[in-house]
C-alpha cells in the first residue's frame, strides 16, 4: 500500500487549469522525482499536498484512506512537511525560534527556549552541521544553512513524507553531496521524499521513480529514475526531441576577427591569479569549474563591481577604468549576475522599465521621460527574444525565471551591449525556458556580441561555448575548443589537486 495516493486531482484559477486529473503515489522510504517545465503544475500540485490550495475534484489517500488537507496545519499534523524554493524562514529570528514556530516547546503554558535550543542541536547533528548554532538569527547563515534550518524544521515533527522543491538550487557541490547523504537518511529511516529539480543528473543520483507533468497533467508516470535516458525525460517534459535543446553553431571554428575585448594579467588577490583572456566578435567563451574557483569574481571584475588587484582590461584597444561599473557599460559591457532577482531586476517594477533602466538618458528630453518611446523599443527588443507572454507592461515578478532571464538580456540587447556577461544564465529555469534561452544567446552571439559564459552545469557549456576554459583554485588550468572536451575530461581538470 503506498504511503500516498492522490487521484484524479484537479485544481483551475481564473482563466488556467492547473492539474488536469493528475495521479500520483509515493511509497515509503522512496525518493519519487516530479519533474516538468515551469507552469506544468509541479508547484500547484505540492501545495495541494501541503494544504495551501484546496483541489477542485480527485482524491488523497494516506496510507490508503481518504484525507482532507484544509489547511497547511492538518498537513503537517497527518506527517507532510514542504520546503518550497524561497524558504519560508524568519530572519530575524534564532534557529531554534524558527525550528520550532507553530509548535513551541512549553510546560503550562510557558515556552522552554532552552529546551529548543537543546532539541535543534540535535536535529542540526542528526542532519550533519552541528556548527549550526541554534541560537545564531536565520538571517546571518548562507543559503545552504538556512536550507538545512528548513529541514530541521520538518524533522521537529514527526514527518513521514518530505517534498523538496530545488532544494540543490543555491547550494555548491559539496553541499549537494550533504544534502544527498541527508536525504539517504531519511529514506532509510522510512521516510519518503517527493523531489523537484530542473537538474536531471541529481535525479539520476537520488531518485527511485520519476513523474513528469506536462501542461497539468501526467505526461510520465513511475519511470525508473536511474536508467530512464536523459533523451526520453527531456521530450517528456517538452514535447521536442533533446537534440534541440541546444542550437547548432554556424561554423565550428572560432571567430577570426579582432578581439573586442582583452584582458591582460588581470587578477584579484585571494580570488583568481594572473590571467590573460581574449573575446572575439560572435564567441561564445564558456568558464568552467568548482564554486570558488574564481568564475563568478572574474565576471564581476570584467564588469566593474570588483577593482584588479593587477592586469588591465582593453575594449577596442583602449583601457577600462578598474572597478567602474559605469565604465564598463559604456564601453559595451553588459552583465546577467548568477542572483537576477536581488542583483538585476527591479523586481516591482514593469518589464519596460527593467529593460529600459539602463538606457534611460536616451529616452528623456528636456528632463521629461519619453514614456511612448521607452515603452515601443522596450517591446521591440522583448519580441526579438520572445518576451511570454508579450505584456512587457505586466511586473517582472509575474513572470517565469525564463522570461525574467530574456528582461536581463533585452536590456542588454536595447542598450547596444557588445560583451556579454552571463553568470549561471539558467539557474531555476526549466528545460524548455533553457532551449529557448540557449536559441537567444547563440542568435546574439550570431550578430556579433561577445558571449563570456559562467555555468555549474558541464553540459551547457559544453553545448554552448565555441571555446572553454577551465578554471581551479583561481587558475586557468585549461583551454580548448569545446568539441576537444567531454564532461569527464572537464571533470578530471577541475579535480585535479595540480595545475597542468
Amino acid at each position: 500500500m503506498p504511503l500516498l495516493t492522490m487521484s484524479g486531482i484537479t485544481k483551475s484559477f481564473p482563466g488556467v487549469r492547473a492539474l488536469d486529473g493528475v495521479d500520483l503515489d509515493v511509497e515509503e522510504g522512496e525518493v519519487h522525482c516530479l519533474l516538468g517545465q515551469n507552469g506544468a503544475g509541479k508547484s500547484t500540485l505540492i501545495k495541494v499536498l501541503a494544504g495551501a490550495h484546496q483541489p477542485d475534484g480527485g482524491e488523497i489517500a494516506w496510507r490508503g484512506e481518504r484525507v482532507r488537507l484544509p489547511t497547511p496545519v492538518s498537513a503537517m499534523r497527518l506527517g507532510i512537511a514542504t520546503i518550497y524554493q524561497e524558504l519560508d524562514l524568519v530572519e530575524h529570528v534564532s534557529v531554534a525560534e524558527n525550528v520550532f514556530l507553530g509548535h513551541e516547546i512549553a510546560t503550562r503554558g510557558l515556552v522552554r527556549p532552552r529546551a529548543a535550543r537543546a532539541r535543534t542541536a540535535e536535529l542540526l547533528a542528526r542532519l550533519g552541521h552541528p556548527e549550526i548554532d541554534p541560537a545564531a538569527l536565520v538571517g546571518s547563515l548562507s543559503a545552504a544553512g538556512a536550507q538545512i534550518v528548513s529541514m530541521a524544521r520538518a524533522l521537529s515533527h514527526d514527518v513521514r513524507l518530505i517534498v523538496m522543491d530545488e532544494p540543490s538550487a543555491a547550494l555548491d557541490p559539496d553541499e549537494v553531496d550533504n544534502l544527498f547523504r541527508i536525504v539517504g537518511d531519511l529514506t532509510a529511516d522510512g521516510v519518503a521524499v517527493v523531489y523537484i529539480s530542473h537538474r536531471l543528473e541529481e535525479i539520476r543520483r537520488i531518485g527511485d521513480r520519476v513523474s513528469v507533468l506536462k501542461d497539468g497533467r501526467v505526461a510520465a508516470r513511475d519511470l525508473p529514475a536511474r536508467s530512464t535516458p536523459t533523451d526520453e525525460l527531456v521530450a517528456r517534459m517538452t514535447g521536442r526531441d533533446a537534440r534541440q535543446v541546444f542550437p547548432r553553431r554556424s561554423a565550428q571554428d572560432a571567430p577570426r576577427a579582432e578581439p573586442v575585448l582583452v584582458a591582460e594579467g588581470l587578477a584579484r588577490a585571494g580570488e583568481f591569479e594572473p590571467l590573460d583572456l581574449e573575446l572575439r566578435p560572435g564567441e561564445i567563451v564558456g568558464l568552467a569549474g568548482l564554486v570558488g574557483s574564481g568564475r563568478s569574481e572574474l565576471l564581476e571584475t570584467l564588469y566593474g563591481a570588483r577593482r584588479p588587484t593587477a592586469g588591465r582590461v582593453l575594449v577596442d584597444g583602449r583601457p577600462l577604468r578598474p572597478g567602474s561599473i559605469p565604465a564598463a557599460v559604456r564601453a559595451g559591457l553588459g552583465l546577467a549576475p548568477e542572483e537576477r532577482k536581488s542583483q538585476a531586476l527591479l523586481m516591482l517594477e514593469s518589464v519596460t522599465r527593467n529593460v529600459s533602466v539602463s538606457s534611460l538618458p536616451r529616452f528623456s528630453r528636456g528632463g521629461w521621460l519619453d514614456r511612448a518611446r521607452e515603452r515601443a523599443e522596450a517591446r521591440s527588443r522583448t519580441r526579438e527574444l520572445a518576451l511570454s507572454p508579450d505584456d512587457p507592461e505586466r511586473p517582472v515578478r509575474t513572470f517565469s525565471g525564463g522570461n525574467q532571464q530574456k528582461a536581463v538580456l533585452a536590456r542588454w540587447l536595447l542598450r547596444g551591449c557588445r560583451v556579454l556577461l552571463l553568470d549561471e544564465p539558467t539557474r531555476g529555469v526549466d528545460v524548455g525556458a533553457r532551449a529557448e534561452l540557449y536559441a537567444v544567446i547563440r542568435r546574439l552571439a550570431d550578430s556579433g556580441v561577445c558571449v563570456l559564459l559562467v555555468s555549474s552545469e558541464l553540459p551547457e557549456v559544453l553545448g554552448l561555448a565555441d571555446r572553454v576554459l577551465v578554471l581551479r583554485e583561481g587558475r586557468v588550468v585549461h583551454a580548448a575548443p569545446s568539441h576537444e572536451l567531454d564532461e569527464h575530461r572537464v571533470l578530471d581538470l577541475v579535480m585535479e589537486s595540480t595545475p597542468e
